[in-house]
């Protein structure tokens, strides 16, 4: 006889134990997450842009993680709904960082709501890179990061530059109108192309202004029919672009020449009023942007995701690709300095220039932008292409 007999609960108590130790074992070898929290303006005025945005971050992520992530952990993107409001966003931004504890930032869609994420980032010593921040003056926080690549006076460089296409074009226009959002971002570089176009002996023949979220623009279509502009300027966000085109269209007015700032590019590209529309781009499905490395397959993706979430238009363009370099951008300072350390990342970046869809993209001018690298595009054939510069 066995001089020490096991007790039979005392066997089964031990290997529910060891069961849980190899449990416990297992878990504590699994890789933590790398979160990163962001919001998204998923519903409101601003929702059709919105939604581009929010297809490139899950198709970044899903690339990352197979990849293996980032440092050997894979990646959990945490995202809200702002709702295209800039004080949702930063109550929102204020619960990523303190309730949900995330590990990392990335920016919303928008100039308002940046700003609210950015005020929220520096309150908390957090890197933020922003993808669609078009007043660069605004931008004083160190740890904020710039994918849009429009350089730190974009009200002068950005008007020069389109008014350098048209008048390079086969009618230059003498006589401009402008109309305009109230919104941020729209509002300054309209104000900015107000004091181009009378530099360069331009004559203005109207200047209008709406609220954000306007949908009436019927008496501004009227006003532009009268002003009789050869040029129109249209300080675009969002639909807005669609709207006054299908207000001129029931009043049987064709603009000469017109120019969208910052529409929604899948739906206003994809309406037979915008023919010959110009707008500008960082990036667009042409040579030589599709040579950057990784953009072959960066393209196939979109293409199937957007044809799935039912897109007008499935092209990427200047909002997916300013989109996907902040994600780039991210990704290469954790990879360079291997860690999620935000004041460690943003050293990094401040010295170091970036690989992105863009091309390299550097971070040490004021308010931590680089160059402008605005290029006119233009709707032809239903499609957008670029047109200027001509190299």
């Amino acid at each position: 006889m066995n001089p020490h007999p096991l007790n039979r609960r005392a066997v089964l108590g031990a290997g529910v134990a060891g069961l849980a130790a190899a449990s416990g074992l297992v878990q504590a070898q699994a890789p933590q997450l790398i979160r990163i929290g962001s919001t998204l303006a998923l519903t409101g005025p601003l929702s059709a842009t919105a939604q581009v945005h929010k297809i490139v971050g899950e198709i970044y992520i899903e690339q990352a993680n197979k990849r293996g992530g980032w440092l050997g952990r894979p990646l959990e993107w945490v995202l809200k709904d702002d709702q295209s409001k800039p004080d949702l966003a930063r109550t929102l931004y204020e619960q990523l960082v303190t309730a949900d504890k995330v590990d990392l930032l990335m920016g919303p869609y928008a100039t308002g709501a940046i700003l609210s994420a950015m005020g929220v980032a520096q309150r908390y010593d957090k890197v933020l890179v922003h993808h669609t921040f078009g007043i660069p003056s605004l931008a004083k926080y160190e740890r904020a990061f710039p994918a849009w690549s429009l350089g730190t006076d974009p009200g002068t460089t950005v008007p020069n530059t389109l008014f350098d296409a048209l008048a390079a074009g086969p009618k230059p226009p003498k006589t401009v109108a402008v109309v305009t959002s109230k919104f941020p971002s729209i509002q300054f570089m309209s104000a900015g192309a107000r004091e181009v176009l009378k530099k360069r002996g331009l004559t203005e023949v109207l200047f209008l202004e709406w609220d954000f979220g306007n949908r009436d623009f019927g008496p501004i279509a009227n006003r532009i029919k009268d002003a009789k502009p050869d040029f129109v300027w249209v300080g675009a966000i969002g639909l807005d672009g669609n709207l006054l085109l299908d207000a001129m269209k029931k009043i049987e007015y064709v603009p000469p020449q017109h120019f969208y700032l910052y529409p929604a590019p899948g739906p206003l590209v994809s309406l037979p009023e915008a023919k010959n529309a110009l707008s500008v781009t960082i990036f667009e499905e042409q040579p030589p942007f599709t040579n950057a490395p990784g953009a072959a397959e960066f393209i196939k993706l979109y293409h199937e995701r957007a044809a799935a979430a039912k897109l007008p238009d499935v092209a990427v363009e200047v909002q997916a690709g300013a989109s996907y370099t902040a994600w780039q951008i991210l990704e290469a300072g954790v990879t360079a300095t291997k860690s999620l350390d935000d004041k460690a990342i943003a050293t990094w970046l401040k010295a170091n220039r970036v690989d992105t869809l863009q091309g390299k993209l550097r971070f040490d001018g004021i308010g931590n932008y680089g160059d402008d690298l605005m290029r006119i595009k233009q709707v032809q054939g239903g499609h957008w292409s670029v047109v200027w510069p001509k190299s």
